[in-house]
C-alpha cells in the first residue's frame, strides 16, 4: 500500500531540501514560528491560503511543497557539545529552564536542565501536556511529580522518572530548596524543541 506523506512530512522535507531552519520559513513566509512547529510536528494543519502562503514566501511552487522526498542524508551525522553558546536560557514561573545543545536542529530529543520554584501543585498551576514522552532525572534536591492518572511521587537525588508527556504533568521542589534535573524530552517527529519553548 502506497504511503500517503502528511503535510508534517512535505514541508519537513521540502524545508531540509533548501536548507532552511524553521525560524527562517517563519520570516520569509510571514506564518508564526509556533505554527509552522505544530504543522512539522503534525499537531494541526494549513488550509490551502496558508500552504499558498508558504510558496509564495519561499518561491516554490505547491507541487514541491506537496512532494514528499526526504533530503539525502540531512542527519546522517549529528553532534552537539554543550556550552554556553548553544545553551538557552529561559525562566519562568515554575522553572528556570537551559535548553542544551540549541544548535542542533531537527532534534528528536531535548535535553533541558531545569531548576524548579514552585513548591505546591496548587502554587505551580495547571499541568502541562505535549507530544511524545519524557524522562527526569533528580541532579539535587527533591521533587514531587504530578500527573493526571498517577499518585504524587517523591524523587530525590539520583532518582528518576519515565512519563507519556501527553499526560498532565508538573514537577515540583519538596526538599529544603529547589531542586535541580535534567529532563529528556522525545518525539517521533522533530520540531518539539520550539513547542515546548513556546508553551513555556
Amino acid at each position: 500500500m502506497t504511503h500517503q506523506p502528511r503535510l508534517s512530512e512535505c514541508l519537513r522535507a521540502m524545508r531540509q531540501r533548501h536548507g532552511l531552519k524553521l525560524q527562517e520559513v517563519s520570516e520569509r513566509t510571514g506564518l508564526a514560528l509556533s505554527t509552522l512547529s505544530k504543522v512539522e510536528n503534525d499537531l494541526m494543519s494549513l488550509t490551502y491560503d496558508k500552504i499558498l502562503q508558504i510558496c509564495t514566501g519561499l518561491d516554490v511552487p505547491v507541487t514541491e511543497l506537496l512532494n514528499f522526498e526526504p533530503a539525502k542524508g540531512a542527519e546522517r551525522t549529528r553532534r552537539s557539545v554543550v556550552s554556553g553558546a548553544n545553551t538557552l536560557q529561559l525562566a519562568t514561573r515554575n522553572y528556570d529552564y537551559s535548553y542544551l545543545c540549541t544548535d542542533l536542529i531537527n532534534k528528536r530529543m531535548v535535553p533541558i536542565i531545569a531548576r524548579i520554584h514552585a513548591r505546591t501543585l496548587e502554587e505551580f498551576g495547571q499541568m502541562v501536556r505535549h507530544v511524545g514522552e519524557e524522562f527526569a532525572y533528580v541532579i539535587d534536591g527533591e521533587i514531587e511529580i504530578h500527573t493526571d492518572h498517577y499518585a504524587p511521587t517523591r524523587l530525590g537525588a539520583g532518582d528518576g522518572v519515565y512519563i507519556d508527556s501527553t499526560m498532565g504533568h508538573g514537577y515540583v521542589s519538596v526538599g529544603a530548596g529547589e531542586a535541580t534535573i535534567l529532563c529528556i524530552c522525545s518525539a517521533p517527529e522533530s520540531g518539539l524543541e520550539q513547542v515546548l519553548i513556546d508553551q513555556a
